[in-house]
């Protein structure tokens, strides 16, 4: 996604649920509406939960990359 301007990012690989979807939440809240943050995951729950749960409170997922079956690059554009 090098046409996407990245305003922040977090890895959260090893990191578990719910705590991968807390962090990511907390990432957005200190973005600015229409801003871009880069989530890397890792771990079948985290692929399946935090993007479903992110569309649920409005954000836009840009983009979903996959690498393997178990980790999954996310570009979420805030949007309040």
């Amino acid at each position: 996604m090098s046409d996407i301007e990245i305003a922040g990012q977090l890895d959260l690989r090893g990191v578990a649920c719910p705590d991968n979807y807390v962090r990511t939440i907390l990432a957005l809240e200190e973005l600015e509406s229409g801003q871009v943050l880069k989530v890397t995951l890792e771990g079948k729950e985290a692929i399946s939960e935090v993007p479903r749960s992110v569309k649920h409170n409005g954000h836009q997922i840009l983009s979903a990359e996959y690498s393997g079956d178990c980790m999954l690059v996310l570009y979420i554009k805030k949007v309040d």
